[in-house]
């Protein structure tokens, strides 16, 4: 058994980076508490595994004393002398207590923990593969479904897709590949646990990343993300490059960037705009498509008040809000949103504090112009 319990040793060691050291600690402390559990021993013992001779020993550690009162535990100096004239007070004393039959206890025992040792070590494996891909996009292929979750393979585990991550737009089937975000990585009693979305802003994020080079490299950074899931989203972007156009990159010619992560996510619709330090251009950008004619800023509530045309009240909004909603999750200012007549009506446009000898002449056009329409 010990010559094959080595050989098995060795290959763990090779295959799954175990170390036999390990193991055989693990084994030993093991065979202390089988010797203890079947033998109904209380004593202090101590279990010698050499693998090389093939013996397994039991030895009852004693301490040697005056006078006895727990013989499991304590054996007296005369005793203690009979075996080694040595011994004095305190030393502790080894006495071999191996039982006759303990080799089938032991190779079973020896057994086990090398299972739940490997099986530990697979986990481990698996659980620091995957920690250092949390926020990270993989592609899973859909195993079977329950009232709960979604249960997606990657690899050598299942993923979990909880009923909230799932976009409502979608119906999964068993062996669709789908591609996942990896939400978190949790170490459990039953190993990792893989909590994946498909939700989630940082799919989106993650998806314009492999489908557009300028992101990967860094010439195009993503400022923001905001989303409603299976309907419709908004980014931002930004280059630092003034030669760059960003929003162009992540468009691609005709279109077909930003088509193809718009058919990975069934249909959502995608507002690609371009990120400004300044509030009143960002938040401007944010509402597209929908023309704005102004923002007014309040710095200490972080709000602003933007004008549109009243024909483009309602694109401005959007369908049940959701145009406007989007534009301050991106931005991550409150919007309030009036038409050009109401404005007018509060005496909030046109505004006093706009120095119209600073317009340009195309700016000063569109503000006669705009009067005009009055």
């Amino acid at each position: 058994m010990s010559s094959q319990l080595l050989d098995a040793l060795i290959i763990l060691e090779k295959e799954k980076g175990i170390s036999r050291d390990v193991i055989i600690e693990a084994i030993e402390a093991a065979l202390v508490s089988a010797y203890k559990r079947n033998f109904n021993q209380a004593q202090n013992v101590r279990v010698d595994l050499n693998l090389e001779s093939g013996t397994m020993r039991v030895f009852a550690r004693k301490e040697v004393v005056d006078e006895v009162f727990d013989s499991r535990l304590e054996i007296s100096l005369e005793d203690a002398k009979d075996i080694n004239p040595s011994y004095e007070v305190g030393d502790i004393v080894e006495l071999e207590v191996t039982p006759k039959d303990f080799g089938r206890i032991a190779a079973q025992t020896a057994k086990q923990v090398v299972t739940q040792r490997v099986r530990e070590a697979e986990r481990g494996i698996i659980y620091s593969e995957f920690v250092d891909r949390e926020e990270d996009i993989m592609t899973g292929i859909v195993q079977r479904q329950d009232g709960r979750f979604i249960y997606v393979a990657l690899g050598k585990i299942e993923a979990l897709l909880p009923l909230n991550e799932q976009m409502p737009n979608e119906s999964y089937k068993p062996h669709d590949r789908i591609k996942v975000f990896i939400t978190k990585v949790e170490k459990t009693t039953k190993g990792p646990q893989i909590f994946v979305s498909r939700t989630h802003p940082g799919l989106l994020k993650r998806l314009f990343e492999i489908e557009v080079p300028e992101i990967f490299d860094g010439t195009v950074e993503i400022k923001s993300v905001a989303r409603e899931a299976g309907d419709r989203s908004k980014i931002s972007v930004h280059a630092e490059n003034s030669e760059v156009d960003p929003v162009g990159a992540c468009v691609g010619t005709k279109g077909a960037r930003v088509q193809a992560i718009v058919n990975e996510l069934k249909g959502e619709k995608i507002d690609i705009v371009q990120w400004s330090e300044d509030p009143v251009t960002f938040v401007a950008n944010a509402l597209s498509p929908s023309k704005v004619l102004d923002v007014q800023v309040d710095e200490e509530d972080k709000a602003t008040k933007v004008i549109v045309p009243d024909y483009q009240l309602s694109l401005a909004i959007g369908k049940r809000g959701q145009n406007a909603r989007l534009a301050a999750k991106l931005t991550n200012w409150k919007i309030d949103i009036k038409s050009e007549t109401d404005a007018r009506e509060l005496g909030i446009y046109p505004r006093d504090d706009i120095d119209f000898s600073s317009l340009t002449d195309d700016e000063e056009d569109f503000m006669e112009n705009d009067n005009d329409l009055d």
